[in-house]
């Protein structure tokens, strides 16, 4: 079994922690899945990148998760070439939580919310106890490299396929992360052009493929 292991000392309320992975999961669409019998999480699609997964744990105020990706060998941790084009975008995604969950969060004196466990983002505090300040993992980077990855895709899908395939690969992975930010149009975009430069990469090097050959 080859995963990626990290144990995070937080020592914080158990809803916060609850607040900000329940939030880096719904952003990065994972879903519940299950997993040779284990409950995991899982993203991705099985035809451009393939499946990640998750699994965490809060006890005893140490943070606990497990990621892996699923290859034809079986499972792959997050280190290593083989697979890099989906390893690294998912490391930074987990990155993001980490900082997330690292944040002070003493409330300031008389300063409204900005998101908390029961408090959406952008809602205004009323009187009374005030929830505390939380600010969660921000995927709008990623939604802005989804568009850029997609349109340079199609360009290089028909100048050199395999540089528009990987681009393509890279713009998938993107418009995922990004297709629960605020940009989520940008990530949108980014994906359907991807798709479209890895078809059409696909494409040229099937005509180049049978030019040379014919």
């Amino acid at each position: 079994m080859a995963r990626y292991t990290y144990d995070l000392v937080l020592n914080k309320p158990e809803d916060f922690v609850q607040f900000v992975v329940n939030d880096f999961l719904q952003k990065n669409r994972f879903e519940t899945a299950d997993y040779n019998g284990e409950a995991v999480y899982r993203a991705g699609d099985p035809m451009v990148e393939g499946y990640k997964y998750l699994k965490w744990s809060y006890i005893g105020g140490v943070f606990h998760v497990e990621a892996w990706l699923k290859g034809l060998s079986g499972e792959m941790d997050l280190d290593g070439f083989v697979g890099t084009l989906q390893k690294k975008p998912y490391k930074e995604s987990l990155e993001q939580l980490y900082a997330a969950l690292q944040q002070p969060i003493q409330a300031a004196p008389g300063q409204g919310a900005q998101a908390g466990p029961g408090m959406q983002q952008g809602a205004q505090a009323g009187p009374g106890p005030q929830p505390v300040p939380v600010y969660t993992v921000d995927n709008t980077k990623a939604a802005t490299m989804a568009m850029v990855f997609g349109i340079l895709s199609i360009i290089a899908g028909l100048l050199i396929p395999i540089a528009g395939l990987i681009l393509g690969i890279l713009g998938v992975t993107r418009a995922r992360m990004g297709a629960g930010s605020s940009m989520a149009g940008r990530a949108k975009i980014g994906k359907v052009c991807s798709i479209v430069g890895i078809v059409v990469a696909i494409l040229m090097w099937a005509l180049n493929f049978f030019v040379m050959f014919a």
